[in-house]
C-alpha cells in the first residue's frame, strides 16, 4: 500500500486495529478459561464484550476513509497473544497464573490505548468527525479496562506473594 497522505496511513492503521481486535476476540475465551480470580474471568468476560463492540466502530469508521473495512494482519497483537498463551502453559501456582495473566493483558492495552491515541489524534486532523467519535469511544474502553486491570492485579498480586511465602 502507498503511504502518500496522512488519510493512506489513517486507512492502513484502521485495517491493523481490526485485525488487533479481531484477534483479540479469539484469545480473551482462552484467557477467561485460565483465569482462577472469579474477578479476573468476569473481567476478561466483559471485556471481549466490549472487544466485539470495538471491531463494529472501527468497521464503522472505515466509511469515512471511503474504503472498506478489510484488515490487514497485526503482527503485533499477534506478538502479544503468543506471548500470553505462552505464559498460560507455564506451570504456575493459581495465583501466579492469574497475575501473569493480568500483565499480558495489560500489555495489550497499552498497545490498544497507544494505536487508538494516534488514529484519534489523526481522524482530527483529518476531519473523520464520526471515526473520531468511534474511535474516542474504544480507546475509553480500552483506559477504563487497563484501570480495571490494575485494580484486580492489586489483590491478586498480594495473593501471589502469599502463595510464595506459604
Amino acid at each position: 500500500m502507498s503511504m502518500e497522505t496522512l488519510a493512506d496511513a489513517f486507512h492502513d492503521e484502521l485495517r491493523d486495529v481490526l485485525s488487533a481486535e479481531r484477534q483479540l476476540t479469539k484469545a480473551l475465551p482462552k484467557m477467561v478459561k485460565n483465569a482462577t480470580s472469579p474477578q479476573l474471568k468476569k473481567a476478561f468476560e466483559s471485556h471481549l464484550a466490549e472487544t466485539e463492540t470495538h471491531v463494529e466502530r472501527v468497521e464503522q469508521a472505515f466509511e469515512e476513509t471511503g474504503k472498506s473495512a478489510r484488515a490487514k494482519t497485526c503482527e503485533a497483537m499477534k506478538g502479544l497473544l503468543k506471548e500470553g498463551e505462552e505464559l498460560m502453559e507455564e506451570e504456575a501456582a493459581p495465583e501466579v497464573k492469574d497475575a501473569l495473566l493480568i500483565a499480558a493483558a495489560q500489555k495489550v492495552e497499552h498497545y490498544e490505548i497507544a494505536t487508538y491515541g494516534t488514529l484519534c489524534t489523526w481522524a482530527e486532523a483529518l476531519g473523520y468527525k464520526k471515526a473520531l467519535k468511534l474511535l474516542k469511544q474504544n480507546i475509553a474502553q480500552e483506559e477504563a479496562a487497563d484501570k480495571k486491570l490494575s485494580q484486580i492485579a492489586e489483590k491478586v498480586n498480594a495473593e501471589a506473594a502469599q502463595a510464595a511465602v506459604a
